[in-house]
């Protein structure tokens, strides 16, 4: 069976102050935008999946394990399975980034 559709469609789920998301997820894989409001709290974590971060807007900081990766519109990170992880907004422009994660994250599947 073959899944489609448009991406404005899709629920944008508020997760906490200046933190939402819209997330797809197929047989293996979770596709989600994240929108990151300057200011909004960092929540270090970390999870079973590999996750490849792109920032589609604005510049951010990854905190990944113990480096620290700035990146602007275009830069991305691979951030291994079980490392301790976060984004911070760098200045006073939101910031949207796209993640992959592999596996599929069953938790994002109802948003």
């Amino acid at each position: 069976m073959v899944h489609s559709g448009n991406w404005k469609d899709l629920k944008l789920t508020a997760l906490r102050e200046g933190v939402s998301r819209k997330a797809f997820t197929g047989e293996g894989a979770t596709l989600a935008t994240n929108y990151f409001k300057p200011g909004h709290t960092p929540m270090p974590h970390s999870h079973i999946h590999e996750q490849i971060a792109l920032i589609l807007e604005g510049e951010a900081e990854f905190h990944v394990g113990d480096e620290v990766v700035k990146l602007s519109e275009g830069g991305f990170v691979v951030i291994p399975p079980n490392v301790e992880h976060y984004l911070q907004v760098v200045g006073d422009k939101d910031v949207v980034n796209m993640d992959v994660f592999t596996p599929k994250r069953p938790e994002y599947v109802e948003e």
